[in-house]
């Protein structure tokens, strides 16, 4: 697994430390023939990595299923904002507490320009289904973790990044088999299951020849 970039790279403050259980670093680049055709082809990814609802299909089917909801928990067909949430629905049996899905908080969206290139980082953390007033995280992981989605450009070339941190099994809830299911799935999480699907998603982001259909 890649590992993360200096932090005096571009976009590398947007991505929260290190300081509990494991992390995770997917990471991909291309490389353009000009910078005036990466900053063309870069509105595009930028419109990607925006369109939760889409995730699956730019990854190439091979993942779990997106959905963008509002902070109530609504589906939405729109870009995501600060504040809006994600249901997850991943392989397998979900959470009682996520009304069988797990469920993170879009925290922050950055944009970082500068003279020669440009970074837009999302970072989710795992929340509380937003369809309930139960405050307990729905998510297979604990509320510590986080998942930086970030892509960048500097002069021609650009990079997809998927920086996952502090990634922690969530066994302290209120129902049992939700202990156990978060535990198997974290664990798979730690030994590097998700790896995959996040490698698949940021090749996807980066598909030159994939026609994107904007939503």
């Amino acid at each position: 697994m890649e590992t993360n970039k200096e932090n005096n790279e571009p976009g590398a403050s947007h991505v929260p430390h290190q300081y509990t259980g494991s992390e995770m670093n997917a990471v991909e680049k291309i490389q353009l023939a000009s910078e005036p055709e990466a900053i063309h082809f870069f509105k595009t990814v930028k419109e990607r990595l925006l369109d939760v609802n889409c995730w699956r299909e730019i990854a190439g089917g091979s993942m779990s299923d997106f959905f963008l909801t509002d902070a109530a928990g609504n589906l939405v067909q729109r870009k995501a904002t600060s504040g809006d949430h994600i249901r997850i629905d991943i392989p397998g049996p979900g959470g009682q507490n996520g009304g069988g899905y797990d469920w993170v908080i879009i925290e922050e969206i950055k944009m970082q320009v500068m003279d020669d290139a440009e970074v837009l980082s999302m970072t989710a953390r795992p929340s509380a289904n937003p369809l309930t007033d139960n405050e307990d995280t729905a998510h297979f992981l604990t509320d510590q973790a986080t998942s930086t989605f970030q892509v960048k450009r500097i002069g021609s070339t650009i990079y997809a990044e998927e920086h996952g941190r502090n990634e922690v099994p969530n066994t302290d809830t209120d129902i049992t088999l939700d202990n156990i299911r978060n535990t198997f799935v974290g664990w798979g999480a730690k030994v590097g299951f998700s790896y995959p699907q996040w490698k698949a998603l940021v090749k996807g982001l980066l598909n030159h020849d994939n026609p994107y259909r904007s939503a």
